[in-house]
């Protein structure tokens, strides 16, 4: 049970507050409601980049790790189709600092072309080594718009093309900020050995004088059903065949995330999963594969991808995989099997409530999803899913006019 007391400044900006003396440690985790979903799809990639400007300095703090490394505070942040998050950790009797320098960025980030160039930099390099230059590295920029046409989830965080990084202008840079990095579009987690009273002064004392921002509201164009299967087949120098298959499915917000989560889990989940069982260790048809979800705030992606053994037909790996799901389809999953995920589930919520900056990630989120309580109900939601949910998701999710597949094969 993670406990928290929350409240709100008049500019809108959330706080949410979790003590734990157990660490001589203080955490602050911000969440800006802002993913690679509100972008502009001209202009996509903006979300990514910005978690790269934003340490390039504000306008009274020129280098932003320099100062939080003097009182022993060190900071990473990450950016999804959903969300950015940034984060720190540093000895709780310098929490101030870290208020000082996340209030100073929110208020007024330094946009100088010098910034926008090194960044813009930084991100091509990027984009070029993850994506372009490394194995397998393009699966996502092929996969995403192949299963949407629509809804923006079909690029991925990096972007669509390195072009629009390169076209960055400051003045777009500007307006992204101006619209998406306000107190009312954030949510602050402090965590760690830290007093209400003390957060709720310093909250007032470094935010409550920011401006709240014009508030627009996500308008997201829906992803029409998909009503026929798609493929890619792309040829790449790689090491081996690979096959990616990914079917829409609900959201992360809805009930039946949950049945669908513990479904990839006895799937791939350990020497013991479905797949592992028989499609690695019997059959010997692929030398690793995985299912997993996508965790997606809008409707999201049910995932299967596998590297083929030597010598083995795309072909039967295909069929293999779509025998392994429908036995789904068509049988309830044992007793056995399904409390053995949901034990595991259990496991690793109970080990993800040691660590605080966790704790604190995790709080935001459930708060951006609509109740930061939610990390405390999520165990049961797990242990109530029965065999007839996965097998109703089964047969909704694994549908062959559902599914998109991308054949990525080994240059001979």
């Amino acid at each position: 049970m993670i406990k928290f007391e929350k409240f709100k400044l008049d500019n809108g900006l959330t706080v949410i507050v979790h003590q734990d003396n157990s660490t001589p440690l203080a955490c602050i985790n911000i969440l800006y409601d802002v993913g690679a979903r509100d972008e502009n799809p001209e202009q996509t990639g903006f979300a990514h980049l910005f978690e790269h400007l934003m340490f390039g300095g504000s306008v009274n703090v020129p280098n932003y790790d320099e100062p939080l490394q003097r009182v022993g505070g060190e900071n990473n942040a990450f950016t999804t189709n959903d969300i950015t998050n940034y984060y720190l950790t540093l000895p709780s009797e310098n929490l101030e600092t870290g208020f000082w320098l996340e209030s100073d960025r929110m208020m007024s980030l330094a946009f100088s072309e010098k910034s926008l160039e090194v960044q813009r930099n930084v991100v091509i390099e990027e984009f070029k080594q993850r994506y372009l230059n490394q194995p397998y590295g393009d699966v996502w920029l092929l996969l995403r718009p192949l299963a949407y046409k629509v809804h923006p989830y079909k690029w991925d965080t990096i972007g669509k093309e390195i072009s629009h990084i390169e076209n960055a202008k400051i003045e777009d840079v500007k307006n992204f900020f101006k619209r998406f990095y306000t107190p009312d579009n954030a949510i602050v987690v402090v965590a760690g050995n830290v007093q209400l009273e003390n957060v709720k002064r310093l909250s007032e004392k470094w935010f409550a004088t920011i401006p709240k921002g014009s508030n627009a509201k996500r308008n997201l164009p829906k992803e029409p059903v998909q009503t026929e299967p798609r493929s890619l087949t792309v040829e790449r120098d790689v090491p081996l065949d690979a096959i990616y298959k990914v079917y829409h499915m609900c959201s992360r917000n809805d009930k039946e995330y949950y049945a669908v989560d513990l479904l990839s889990d006895i799937l791939s989940q350990g020497n013991s999963s479905r797949l592992h069982n028989e499609l690695i260790k019997d059959k010997k048809i692929f030398s690793e594969i995985h299912a997993y979800v996508m965790g997606d705030f809008d409707k999201g992606l049910f995932v299967v991808s596998g590297k083929l053994t030597q010598g083995v037909s795309m072909e039967l790996a295909d069929e293999s995989i779509n025998a392994v799901l429908g036995k789904f389809k068509d049988e309830l999953v044992s007793a056995n099997e399904l409390t053995k995920v949901k034990n595991k589930s259990e496991a690793t919520h109970l080990f993800g409530e040691v660590d605080v900056l966790n704790k604190a990630t995790n709080l935001a989120i459930a708060e951006l999803m609509g109740d930061a309580d939610l990390v405390n109900r999520e165990t049961d939601k797990y242990l109530a899913v029965s065999a007839d949910e996965i097998k109703e998701q089964a047969n909704i999710i694994f549908r062959k006019e559902n599914c998109s597949t991308l054949y990525y094969k080994s240059k001979k």
